[in-house]
C-alpha cells in the first residue's frame, strides 16, 4: 500500500486533535502532571495515544468506505474512488487501525479496552447509518469525540464516575462541527450553522459550571476558551455570510482544528497553563498538516 495515499485518508491533522483528546482527558483525571510520572504511568500515555491515533484513523477510513458510491459521483478525487487505493485495501487498513486501537487500549485496563471497543462501534455506526440522519448523525459524532475524552481519563482507574459528565462537552460541540457541515457540498445551511453558533455559547457556559462542580481553574483556561470560541465564531460567521461550500468547508475545517484549544482549556483548568501551552503546541502541527492533506 502506497504511504502517502494512505496518510490522505487517514486525515493525519484530525487525528492530532484526538491526541489533545486523550491529554484533555489525562489532565481531567488528574494524571497530567510531569513531576507524579513514572516509567508506568508515560507508558499507559503513549498506549492511550496509539489507540486514539488508530481507533480515529480506522473510523476515518470507513467513512470513505462506506461513501464510495457519493463520493465517485461528488468527490471523485478522492483516495478510494480515484483508485490510488483500492476498496478491499482501504478496508484491511481501516480494521487494521480499529485492531490496534483496541489492543493499545486494553493494554493499559480492561475499562480502557471496553471505552476503545465502544468508540470503534459508534464509529461506524456513524459511518454506515447516523451520519445520513439530520437529528442523530451530530449526537453520533459527538459521542465519538465524548467517549475518547472519557479514553483519556480512563488512565485513572479510581476517577469518580461524576467526572464522566464532562464528556458531554465534545459531543455538543462536535455536534456543532457536524451541523456546520450539513450540505457542505451544496451550500444554503444558514439555519444549521446559527444553531452551531448556539451550542457553541453553551459550551462557555459548560465550563463557567465546571469551575463551580469541579474545581476547575478558571482564570487559567479563559485564554485557551477565548482563543477556541474566537477562531470559530470567525469562521461560522463568515459561513453565513458567504453560505456556500467554500466557506463552509473551512468552518467545518476550522471547527475541527480548535479542538486543540479547547482540549487546552481542560488541561490549563485540570492541569497547569504550561502544559495547556504544550497541548497548543499540537495546533501549528495540525494546521500543517491540514494544508497537506484532506480535513473534511
Amino acid at each position: 500500500m502506497k504511504w502517502f495515499p494512505a496518510l490522505q485518508l487517514i486525515r493525519p491533522a484530525n487525528i492530532v486533535t484526538a491526541i489533545s483528546d486523550i491529554l484533555a482527558g489525562i489532565a481531567i483525571a488528574g494524571f497530567l502532571f510531569p513531576e507524579m510520572w513514572n516509567q508506568q504511568l508515560v507508558i499507559q500515555i503513549l498506549l492511550l495515544i496509539i489507540a486514539t491515533m488508530g481507533l480515529y484513523g480506522g473510523g476515518i477510513v470507513f467513512n470513505d468506505i462506506f461513501d464510495i458510491k457519493e463520493d465517485r459521483l461528488s468527490r471523485p478525487e478522492r483516495v478510494i474512488p480515484s483508485g490510488r487505493i483500492s476498496l478491499k485495501k482501504a478496508k484491511i487498513l481501516g480494521i487494521s487501525l480499529f485492531t490496534v486501537g483496541i489492543l493499545s487500549a486494553s493494554l493499559v485496563s480492561e475499562f480502557s479496552g471496553l471505552i476503545a471497543a465502544t468508540i470503534a462501534m459508534l464509529s461506524l455506526l456513524y459511518d454506515k447509518y447516523s451520519k445520513h440522519n439530520k437529528f442523530l448523525g451530530p449526537i453520533n459524532m459527538g459521542l465519538c469525540r465524548g467517549v475518547n475524552l472519557i479514553l483519556g481519563m480512563s488512565i485513572n482507574t479510581y476517577l469518580q464516575p461524576e467526572y464522566f459528565i464532562i464528556g458531554l462537552i465534545p459531543v455538543i460541540f462536535v455536534a456543532a462541527i457536524t451541523l456546520t457541515a450539513q450540505k457542505e457540498t451544496k451550500g444554503k445551511n444558514k439555519l444549521a450553522i446559527i444553531t452551531a453558533m448556539i451550542l457553541d455559547l453553551s459550551i462557555v457556559v459548560s465550563f463557567v459550571l465546571m469551575a463551580y462542580y469541579f474545581n476547575l481553574n478558571l482564570k487559567n483556561t479563559a485564554i485557551f476558551l477565548l482563543v477556541w470560541y474566537i477562531i470559530n465564531a470567525v469562521a461560522k460567521a463568515k459561513a453565513i455570510l458567504n453560505n456556500n461550500p467554500l466557506f463552509i468547508q473551512k468552518a467545518v475545517k476550522m471547527g475541527v482544528l480548535s479542538l486543540i484549544p479547547l482540549n487546552a482549556s481542560y488541561v490549563a483548568g485540570f492541569s497547569s497553563i504550561i502544559m495547556a501551552f504544550l497541548v497548543m503546541c499540537l495546533l501549528p502541527l495540525s494546521l500543517y498538516l491540514s494544508k497537506k492533506f484532506p480535513v473534511t
